[in-house]
């Protein structure tokens, strides 16, 4: 089965930084679409930031300039670099893959996740 495993969870104070990590059981070749994802007690699931195996990247306003989603050489390991953090960005982190959706010569979307892993807790503090 496809495996993702987070890590790098923690407190840390407003300002500060934390950078999460995502092992991954395939490539990113085999998984085109990968992305960082975070839910609130209470709330659904908000995308944070995405990255396809061809390198674009998406990111929600809440976290463009303060956040950066990348991906290690092997291409097994997922990253989010969190500076600047703010209270609101307390929550959960999952990352999330799937093999994409095809729409087109080359082109593929990535419109749905199916595969999660348990999540990292992130609790930032004032």
């Amino acid at each position: 089965a496809v495996q993702l495993a987070e890590s790098g969870g923690g407190s840390v104070q407003a300002g500060g930084s934390l950078r999460l990590s995502c092992a991954l059981s395939l490539d990113m070749a085999a998984l085109y679409c990968t992305g960082w994802f975070r839910q609130i007690p209470g709330k659904g699931r908000e995308a944070i930031a995405t990255i396809n195996a061809d390198g674009a990247t998406v990111y929600a306003d809440a976290v463009k300039g303060r956040f950066a989603i990348s991906k290690d050489n092997d291409r097994t390991t997922l990253y989010l670099q969190m500076d600047n953090l703010k209270t609101e960005d307390s929550a959960m982190y999952y990352c999330a893959a799937d093999h994409g959706t095809y729409i087109g010569p080359g082109r593929a979307a990535c419109d749905q996740f199916r595969y999660w892993g348990q999540g990292t807790p992130v609790n930032v503090s004032s």
